[in-house]
């Protein structure tokens, strides 16, 4: 299950970062793209951001000022987005690996 979820939070990364790139090639000439690396930076940016509320809701929920519920969803949220965030980075040591096996 684990699995399929994993799958799909991965697709939704993948089209969300293809529609970034191609957002790029519409923009004028004076305009600049955003390079992968600033791409890659922002998204480990917000799963580091996700992480960090989560954690500090759960540190406020021991004193009670927060119900569980959001505490609940909080940390299924960081979850998430870190399971997308290690699926990009396997997809993205994967197709090195498959290009620096290439023949010259």
């Amino acid at each position: 299950m684990i699995d399929q979820l994993l799958s799909v939070s991965t697709r939704n990364a993948l089209s969300s970062l293809s529609e970034t790139v191609s957002q790029g090639g519409v923009t004028p000439p004076a305009v600049s793209q955003p390079s992968f690396g600033n791409v890659l930076s922002q998204l480990a940016g917000s799963v580091s951001n996700k992480l960090e509320g989560a954690e500090a809701i759960s540190m406020k929920s021991m004193t009670g000022d927060v119900p569980t519920r959001d505490v609940v969803n909080a940390v299924m949220d960081a979850e998430q987005s870190l399971q997308t965030a290690i699926a990009i980075r396997d997809k993205i040591v994967q197709a090195y690996l498959e290009i620096s096996r290439m023949p010259i």
